[in-house]
């Protein structure tokens, strides 16, 4: 079991820095202010597809796997929209407070959905 925990953790962990800070455009950045521009989808796209295959690696069972995803996704997507909103109403800059408390919940969010998805896969089992 502890090793399932640590495989997922660290699974999620690469695939989020990967999704989050090495495949992450431009565009999709510039997208995740609103809900009409595709740009923020596709972010979320490649975390859900990062997700699917650390899932799947691990042996979860599929329609698990299914479910955890969507919930990933749409929980990822409502985060990333909040903090884009509220950093475009918030004008601040890196050497802000303000700036790195919304970074740090941003993220903070993320994380937590991990442990939530890792919670749900041992308690399936």
């Amino acid at each position: 079991m502890a090793t399932l925990v640590l495989l997922l953790l660290a699974g999620l962990q690469i695939k989020h820095f990967a999704a989050d800070y090495l495949l992450q455009t431009g565009w999709m950045l510039a997208g995740k202010c609103s809900p009409t521009h595709p740009g923020g989808y596709a972010h979320v796209g490649v975390h859900a597809i990062g997700s699917l295959i650390v899932l799947v690696l691990v042996g979860v069972p599929i329609t698990l796997t299914a479910v955890l995803v969507v919930a990933e996704a749409i929980v990822h997507y409502l985060t990333d929209l909040t903090k884009a909103r509220w950093s475009k109403t918030h004008q601040s800059d890196m050497q802000s407070r303000a700036f790195w408390a919304a970074m740090g919940a941003d993220q903070m969010v993320h994380q937590l959905t991990y442990v939530v998805m890792v919670f749900v896969v041992l308690y399936a089992r």
